[in-house]
């Protein structure tokens, strides 16, 4: 069990879109593990608000519904449950009335001194009128806070209103910008492998690295998700936000300290870093596609432009592969090879890093070959870090060399803690107010604006979507992206 207490500030949480897919897979039933685990204040009230109306009674069983249809229905216990029913109220509410919002005080705990948690899990264009509703309403103080969810606007002027929007109610310090990617056990070990050990951290460089991997796979389609998907696409999607974020954990200086400030200090510097992919360059550095009809996940699947509700003349991309660089000294002529896409051939995520050969091969002359090391950092859908070195095989008399994997990950074995799933981990830092693996505001828009140039570069220069089938890895050409730097995709 995790001993660090919530801040003792804390007594409620209001989740807007308590009703939404989000909430149903991953914040009821997050909460639901944390308060089993006792890591919920002792006097903490669980809030629903949507526009549904629903009594009381009718949303709690929603609640049962969604935890035992969840990762955490092992947890589920009639005990446990009805305690933890008793914390949750539920509220009808249209997010953009300050009247309509003014009835939540009436749930809050009484003298909570507005120790507020609130989750804004709804569409994006609704983050700015529910924070001016929120304060319009009297119903934020020093010691709130507020989660929002990605996207946080779709290009970097669309990202400053928003945020401003957000700003105009909170402030900085109380806004906790969310992506699940950072609350995943492998990412964050990844900072304990560079940072907690003398071993990396020298060869973390242009020096022993030649080139890093970052892959988000999937192998489903929108899943009804059109309206939202079209106007985005991958590079939005999920470039922008999962795949940068990734990015710069890997690409870091040292932090002074595992806090807030200095942790984001760290990672924004590297986004301002990225070498600008403008203009022709986007047909050197980058390749996009669009899935037509195949087979992924063992049965047949409609292309992008057949799926329901499709415009059969969408341009949009449904993957998209990247070469980055890096301008500083840690990484100057270290390649970033950036990946994600819908129906590729199977669902995963990784980081690889793929460090040089050796400098010279002494074992060449009894005809022994040398791979490269690699660190591979599996995110979905197992969790896992594997170290590959090379090692003389068992058995053999020779000198024989092969590759043999290292994991240093921890295992499942009996009497080890529970793997908590991501939302978990991000929920216990905001009630502890922890915002080191949060997003900060120069983080988002620093990012917009390095994915402004992509977009426009591929709208001057009519770059278009290359068709590749479903179950497939993307198109044709992404291969050529690292092939012309003699790499390949880890596949």
């Amino acid at each position: 069990m995790d001993t660090e207490a919530p801040t003792p500030d804390c007594h409620a949480i209001v989740i807007f879109g308590a009703t939404g897919d989000l909430a149903r897979r991953m914040l009821w039933p997050s909460l639901y593990a944390l308060d089993c685990e006792g890591l919920l204040p002792e006097v903490f009230r669980l809030i629903g608000a949507a526009s549904s109306k629903f009594t009381d009674e009718q949303f709690i069983e929603r609640v049962k519904t969604a935890i035992n249809t969840s990762a955490n229905a092992k947890l589920y216990d009639d005990l446990a449950f009805a305690r933890f029913a008793g914390r949750i109220r539920y509220v009808s509410v249209d997010a953009k009335s300050p009247g309509s919002l003014a009835a939540i005080g009436g749930v809050l705990p009484e003298g909570t001194g507005r120790g507020v948690i609130y989750y804004l899990s709804t569409a994006p264009q609704l983050f700015g009128p529910i924070c001016r509703a929120l304060a319009a309403s009297g119903l934020v103080g020093r010691a709130c806070r507020v989660v929002v969810e990605k996207p946080i606007g779709s290009d970097s002027i669309s990202a400053q209103e928003t945020n401003d929007a957000i700003a105009s109610a909170f402030d900085e310090s109380q806004v906790f910008r969310i992506d699940h990617y950072l609350g995943k056990e492998a990412v964050q070990n990844l900072m304990a492998l560079r940072f907690a050990n003398a071993i990396f951290e020298p060869l973390w460089n242009s020096t022993a690295i030649a080139q890093v991997q970052i892959t988000i796979a999937e192998a489903v389609g929108i899943e009804g998700r059109w309206a939202y998907y079209d106007t985005a696409g991958a590079l939005r999607d999920m470039v922008q936000s999962h795949l940068l974020q990734l990015l710069c954990l890997v690409a870091m200086e040292p932090p002074a300290g595992f806090t807030p400030q200095a942790v984001r200090n760290e990672k924004v510097k590297v986004l301002w870093s990225l070498r600008p992919i403008e203009g022709p360059d986007v047909g050197q550095h980058t390749v996009t596609g669009q899935y037509t009809a195949g087979f992924a996940e063992g049965r047949a699947v409609p292309g992008y432009k057949e799926e329901a509700g499709a415009n059969t003349a969408s341009e949009t991309e449904t993957f998209v592969a990247l070469r980055v660089g890096i301008d500083n000294w840690r990484w100057a002529g270290v390649p970033f090879y950036l990946r994600t896409g819908k129906r590729l051939q199977e669902r995963r995520s990784e980081i690889l890093i793929q460090f040089k050969s050796p400098p010279y091969n002494i074992f060449a002359g009894i005809g022994a070959s040398l791979a490269p090391n690699q660190l591979l950092i599996k995110l979905q859908p197992e969790e896992m870090i594997t170290l590959t070195l090379m090692n003389k095989q068992q058995g053999h008399s020779a000198m024989q060399l092969g590759e043999v994997g290292l994991n240093l990950s921890l295992g499942e074995a009996e009497g080890r803690p529970r793997r908590r799933i991501a939302y978990e981990r991000m929920l216990l830092d905001v009630l502890r107010g922890n915002s080191a693996l949060f997003v900060r505001r120069d983080e988002i828009e620093a990012a917009w604006r390095w994915i402004d140039g992509i977009l426009q570069g591929w709208k001057s220069t009519g770059q278009k979507p290359r068709p590749y089938s479903a179950g497939s890895w993307g198109p044709s050409a992404a291969i050529g992206l690292p092939e012309r730097l003699g790499h390949s995709w880890h596949e």
